[in-house]
């Protein structure tokens, strides 16, 4: 770029102490994907864009509704009916003719969005449902991505950082490791939304990838900010790494492609928990696979029925152990087997009967004591 232009068009932000064209110059080779051009990423793009960010992502498949104009400020009732990434990117060219836009007018999958997200540095999540938020997510985390996080409902909206490169990285589900049932929390169709709010958040977002980017000050890596538009009132929380939400999140590329996330965030029953008495009704069926996901050395031991043990970190890359029509997950007290039983069911749906132990190995045990006294 002419040195001139790159002056004249930056110069209020190159003239910033610990910023100048050295700043500039990162976020001139920087590239960035947005995920969603609705309230949060118009705003975002917006303000990347003018900053100066070289290369920018946009991915939606959505197309502009008359409903949309109220805080989606990139675009007017000329493009209601037309795509949202396209036509984003065709404003932003304009504002900013120097820097690359690519436009990705299509849903992010689970198919694609490995190949899509590994050509960006940093990734905004600016969509509205959790299906997008948990694959996202989880994308990050296997391709080692930052991901910057924005969610807004009604008057109140959160940021968050995760996922930097750090061994103590968060990640969305050290936030929330599942997601809520179907109909629990209400998007923003449903529930509303302050027009400014969204634009406030993205802003947000966009000024903590210009900050990760350039090095300056510093961004909310393992915190969520939550802002209220009504009263003002800001406050954060700090963020900490769980080993067993790790666990939820796909292996692999191979395990992540096959993960139902639409399914998983919409499905109204958890896999069913059983007693100790349909436990050993289903031990004589033949067809089932009962699986230990507990760590291999935990104790008491179990001989009394055929199983394997598979902890609940390996799960994911041993999907292709189970052959049978069903599965039951053990674990000590319960728990952990409920997580593998929500992650079995989120792969193989209802093609195959997923069930968890309520009260584990330890009730089992108990039970048995008592069968024998």
């Amino acid at each position: 770029m002419n040195k001139n232009i790159l002056y004249d068009r930056y110069q209020r932000q190159m003239i910033l102490k610990n910023f100048g064209e050295a700043g500039q110059q990162k976020l001139l080779q920087a590239k960035v994907l947005v995920i969603g051009a609705g309230g949060l990423g118009c705003p975002a793009l917006q303000y990347l864009a003018a900053a100066g960010i070289g290369t920018i992502g946009i991915v939606d498949d959505d197309v502009v509704a008359l409903s949309n104009l109220h805080r989606q400020i990139l675009f007017t009732v000329n493009d209601i009916s037309l795509f949202k990434a396209t036509c984003a990117a065709a404003v932003l060219q304009k504002s900013n003719p120097e820097i690359n836009i690519i436009d990705y007018a299509e849903r992010l999958t689970t198919q694609n969005a490995f190949l899509i997200i590994d050509k960006y540095d940093i990734i905004i999540d600016g969509t509205d449902n959790f299906a997008s938020r948990y694959m996202i997510n989880d994308a990050c985390v296997l391709l080692n991505k930052t991901l910057v996080y924005g969610a807004v409902s009604q008057y109140e909206g959160q940021v968050a950082v995760f996922n930097c490169p750090d061994k103590n990285a968060v990640n969305y589900r050290d936030l929330f490791p599942q997601p809520p049932k179907e109909n629990e929390i209400m998007n923003c169709a449903e529930a509303g939304v302050l027009g400014v709010l969204p634009g406030i958040i993205g802003t947000m977002q966009a000024n903590e990838t210009i900050k990760l980017i350039t090095g300056i000050g510093k961004p909310l890596i393992n915190r969520l900010l939550t802002y209220n538009a009504l009263n003002n009132q800001i406050y954060e929380l700090e963020l900490s790494a769980n080993a067993e939400t790790r666990a939820l999140i796909p292996k692999d590329k191979t395990a992540f492609e096959q993960t139902n996330y639409d399914w998983l965030c919409s499905a109204t029953i958890d896999p069913p928990e059983i007693d100790v008495v349909f436990f050993n009704k289903l031990l004589s069926s033949g067809d089932i696979n009962i699986i230990d996901v507990r760590e291999l050395d935990e104790l008491p031991v179990i001989k009394e029925f055929d199983h394997q043990k598979i902890p609940l970190s390996q799960l994911a890359e041993n999907f292709s152990l189970l052959n049978a029509s069903a599965v039951v997950a053990i674990c000590q007290s319960g728990k952990r087997s409920l997580q593998a039983a929500k992650q079995l069911t989120a792969v193989f749906g209802t093609s195959k009967k997923i069930y968890s132990l309520h009260g584990g190995i330890t009730v089992w045990k108990q039970q048995l004591a008592k069968q024998l006294l």
